[in-house]
């Protein structure tokens, strides 16, 4: 089986770091028990490009159980873990193409290994598969039925794709189905992230200036768990909505310039482009530390800050110091990728579960229904979005109410009033 992972002896520590993970996963291990009855994605081509974690291996085995033949990559250079991509391979027969700190180049070789499967349905996280297989020529994206894609960055490029008429197949935004976004996003995010944080940096977090650029379900998520350790919160914004629900919960918004002046600690969680430019890094005090838990390191311009700096060093794991010519320095964590996953190890399992469940549903759904379906992006249907938010709360012992025939009643109708 061809594969390209960084070393096998590292497989029996990764399996038993999988199986951990599978403990705080029930929602998809209910999914996987059912998929290796019934066989749903029996010959079904899966390409995916999807972070290289425990969580993902759960996945994974799970559309494989389903009868899926899978294909794995990363979609980050820095976000695989070594001994998860040599498990994989050696005792679940997973084809993976993932080495950690793999270079730009060796990062696209890997996906085009993926794709060389001919996928009936692809899996992304930030669309760099589907563009990559777009562009390449061949054919083989006439073979595709359809697609799902992870995160907000991914969607946002899928969606101008479809504006522009040039998606070729349709995706379902399993990132913005709510049991997706409102606890990966948001609890997911807000944790791993100061996780990543603390191992880079061992600071104290309480009583310092936290500055989170974005204010989306991730930079809610953020700012909620920097605020928990005792961080006094700064949100910038260019969302008026968003910045006044920010104002609500009690943080101050300032601009970024104003920001960049007083901050401690800066996080991007914003799914674009420059966010800390090189005239906020001119403006920072010495000490600032810069992190990104966007998708693409582009939220940070690091060229900028390079073009700034006499000197660059690595003065710990995930740390480098960028010293400017006036003696100040700056602290960019994780060379500017995914600090939750570069510096630490990703969303909780029990996050992770709710998302991974909706791909293996999604899969499912596009095999049945993706040939009646238009080249666009879609929602994740409502069905599975209340499946996997019922069976999570069935594994926690959690029971609610129904509706009794007359509220039904009530909800449907117009003639009752008061």
């Amino acid at each position: 089986m061809e594969h390209d992972v960084k070393d096998l002896k590292l497989a029996k520590r990764g399996k038993d770091r999988i199986e951990w993970a599978d403990f705080s996963m029930p929602v998809l291990t209910r999914i996987r028990e059912r998929f290796k009855n019934e066989k749903p994605l029996k010959g079904v081509r899966i390409a995916a490009c999807l972070h290289v974690t425990t969580e993902t291996a759960n996945l994974v085995i799970t559309l494989k159980e389903g009868g899926a033949v899978v294909a794995l990559c990363a979609s980050n250079p820095l976000s695989t873990q070594d001994d998860v991509a040599a498990a994989l391979v050696k005792f679940y027969k997973i084809p993976v193409f993932a080495i950690r700190g793999e270079s730009r180049k060796k990062y696209y070789e890997h996906i085009k290994k993926v794709l060389s499967i001919k996928p009936h349905i692809t899996m992304d996280d930030g669309a760099d598969l589907v563009s990559t297989l777009h562009r390449a020529s061949g054919g083989g994206v006439d073979e595709v039925i359809g697609g799902t894609e992870e995160t907000t960055t991914g969607v946002i490029r899928l969606r101008a794709m479809a504006k522009n008429g040039v998606l070729r197949y349709p995706i379902i935004a399993v990132n913005d189905a709510k049991t997706k976004y409102l606890f990966d996003n948001r609890y997911g995010t807000g944790q791993s992230t100061i996780d990543g944080i603390l191992r880079a940096t061992s600071r104290l977090i309480a009583g310092s200036r936290f500055v989170v650029c974005g204010y989306g379900w991730c930079g809610r998520g953020v700012a909620m768990r920097a605020h928990g350790m005792g961080a006094r919160v700064i949100v910038t914004e260019v969302d008026p909505v968003r910045a006044l629900e920010a104002v609500m919960d009690g943080y101050e918004v300032m601009p970024m310039k104003e920001a960049a002046t007083i901050g401690d600690f800066f996080v991007t969680v914003t799914g674009n482009t420059t966010v800390i430019r090189k005239e906020h890094f001119q403006r920072m005090k010495d000490g600032a530390i810069v992190a990104n838990s966007g998708h693409f390191n582009v939220e940070i311009d690091i060229p900028g800050l390079q073009e700034l700096s006499v000197s660059q060093r690595v003065v710990r794991e995930n740390v480098e110091e960028y010293k400017l010519k006036d003696g100040r320095r700056i602290f960019l964590l994780a060379e500017g990728r995914l600090v939750n996953l570069s510096a630490a190890e990703g969303h909780p399992s029990s996050v992770m579960d709710m998302s991974f469940a909706n791909q293996a549903l999604c899969a499912e759904y596009l095999w049945k229904m993706g040939k009646n379906l238009e080249r666009t992006v879609y929602q994740v249907p409502e069905e599975i979005d209340r499946e996997v938010a019922r069976i999570k709360l069935e594994s926690m012992g959690i029971r609610i109410d129904s509706l009794t025939a007359a509220q039904k009643k009530y909800l449907n109708s117009w003639e009752m009033g008061t």
